[in-house]
């Protein structure tokens, strides 16, 4: 990495706020943002709203666009049409102006989508308008004082090596910022229609049925989907929605939550209380960016958000019984559940297992119907949105509901057939976090050196995946082994690929056919519990 002379990056600096803030910075402090640079990882660059290399600011957007543009133009794409669009998080504007002013000044032809826009809506315009490239400058679920820059390219999925390792090159290699040249560009029609366009889509994806009527709760998260996601709803046919209203407006500093992602504890409280209080069918919990769809219904009398492996398989299933596709082909990754693979294997499907991550699932095969992650990404509509899209999934939630209300049924009784179909599934995680990485490459190296032969009382052989030659070749161990009555068990260890933390991916399965549902998962949740403290930690 080349070292940055911090007296050139400041005197480079375009923004006179980030100038003015480094120049305050003591040496030390100096020092640290000078450090390393942000790198171009996982879909582009994500980290703190700060001055220097290694924050999000207008200097290193304005580097990284030149770069972006650079490689779209040593790979022939001069003048090809690139989409912008931003979410509402602190200097997503500064950061889409940027973005969109540099490109233009080297001949693309740039879409900028007008004021806030789910990131999905990013992912659609870049396939829908035929563009080359797409930036959408978004944080996702991460906490308040970051932000993001995700880039897509032709088809609108999400760039894979070797192209960010020969973007992250070209950064490197950029001229200081306030020497790259920027050209104004405002919104256009086709900004208009992009929106339209989307929802339009989601219709003649997915239809329009009136009846019976289903109650939604919904929440935003403070984030950019809740007004499109209504819309959405709504053509669909769904009218009877609760939103709450205190969480509804964008806001960057998310003020009712502790932290942004409908994955953490409390952060839908908000939403399962006003799913109660109304008596809805279903609880929709969007993350900021509204690629990410979180649902919560009442299972077994009580109000709960599903998990993502618990939404994977009902939307998959809903799915894959009503397409018109000949041998379809669904996705998860080798962390996510298993139950899908049973649901398609049984529905006569293919499913396919890839490396974490949208940009891997996405290329899964075709022709692809659907793909999930965990993580509460579900892609939908491939055919439209290449990635993750919270605002589709809600509507395929929605109306999965309606199918289960018109049967006298629900959510939960649609968990409790699947169960009986293809055995009691139950996911169960748990994080080591650290403050020094080395931890985490201890305790990998621990795993493949003395793996555990026995987890709460259940043997356990290991699987490295660093020594497989083919697509799956990645940082992770996989502990497996089964009890004398058929019940199996699951352990995937990889480090985080945005956060300083091992994690442990846990699943216990039991065998098909018992109808004792309620029974067997209180038993599987408390094996899974017992086996996530038995796992190895830094302690020991």
């Amino acid at each position: 990495m080349p070292v940055i002379d911090p007296r050139d990056w400041i005197a480079d600096d375009p923004d006179p706020a980030t100038r003015s803030e480094l120049s305050a910075l003591s040496p030390d402090q100096l020092a640290e943002r000078f450090a390393e640079n942000l790198h171009f990882g996982t879909a582009g660059l994500r980290g703190p709203v700060r001055a220097g290399p290694n924050g999000m600011n207008v200097a290193v957007v304005t580097r990284a666009t030149w770069a972006l543009g650079q490689w779209l133009i040593d790979h022939g794409h001069r003048g090809a049409r690139v989409v912008v669009g931003r979410d509402a998080r602190h200097g997503s504007r500064a950061f889409a102006k940027a973005t969109a002013e540099v490109l233009a000044a080297q001949g693309f032809d740039v879409i900028v989508l007008a004021g806030t826009t789910p990131t999905p809506l990013v992912a659609f315009a870049c396939r829908d308008t035929g563009a080359m490239a797409a930036v959408a400058v978004t944080a996702s679920h991460n906490p308040p004082a970051d932000n993001g820059y995700k880039v897509y390219v032709d088809g609108g999925a999400q760039i894979i090596p070797p192209a960010d390792r020969e973007i992250e090159r070209l950064i490197e290699s950029a001229p200081g910022a306030n020497t790259v040249a920027r050209q104004p560009v405002s919104p256009d029609d086709r900004s208009v229609r992009n929106t339209a366009r989307y929802l339009d889509r989601l219709v003649e994806r997915f239809g329009r049925v009136a009846t019976p009527r289903v109650r939604i709760a919904l929440t935003a998260l403070h984030g950019v989907g809740g007004r499109i996601a209504v819309s959405a709803l709504r053509r669909a046919c769904f009218d009877d929605i609760h939103v709450v209203a205190g969480q509804f407006a964008p806001n960057p500093d998310f003020p009712t939550v502790a932290f942004p992602n409908p994955e953490e504890p409390g952060a839908t409280d908000q939403v399962l209380a006003l799913a109660q209080r109304v008596d809805a069918d279903i609880a929709i919990a969007l993350d900021p960016d509204a690629d990410r769809c979180a649902i919560g219904t009442r299972v077994h009398g009580r109000w709960r958000m599903l998990t993502g492996d618990e939404t994977g398989a009902l939307l998959g299933a809903h799915l894959l019984a009503t397409t018109t596709l000949t041998n379809p082909v669904v996705a998860s990754t080798i962390v996510s559940g298993s139950l899908l693979a049973a649901v398609a294997a049984s529905a006569g499907a293919r499913h396919v297992t890839t490396l974490t991550g949208f940009k891997w699932l996405v290329r899964a095969g075709e022709p692809l119907l659907y793909a999930y992650e965990e993580a509460i990404g579900h892609c939908v509509d491939p055919a439209a949105v290449r990635d993750k899209d919270g605002i589709g999934a809600a509507v395929v939630a929605a109306m999965l509901t309606r199918h289960r209300v018109a049967m006298d049924s629900d959510l939960s009784a649609a968990l409790d057939d699947l169960a009986v179909a293809h055995g009691v599934h139950v996911t169960a995680g748990r994080s080591i976090r650290v403050t020094d990485l080395d931890e985490i490459t201890d305790l990998m190296a621990g795993l493949r050196r003395a793996p555990p032969t026995r987890l709460a009382g259940v043997a356990v052989g290991a699987h490295d995946y660093a020594t497989r030659t083919d697509e799956l070749r990645t940082d992770a161990v996989r502990l497996t082994g089964a009890c004398a009555d058929g019940t199996t068990v699951r352990v995937i260890a990889r480090p985080s690929g945005t956060e300083p933390k091992l994690k442990y991916y846990i699943e216990v399965v039991a065998p098909p056919g018992r109808p004792d549902v309620e029974e067997t998962t209180t038993r599987l949740r408390t094996l899974a519990a017992d086996i996530a403290a038995a796992l190895p930690d830094r302690s020991r």
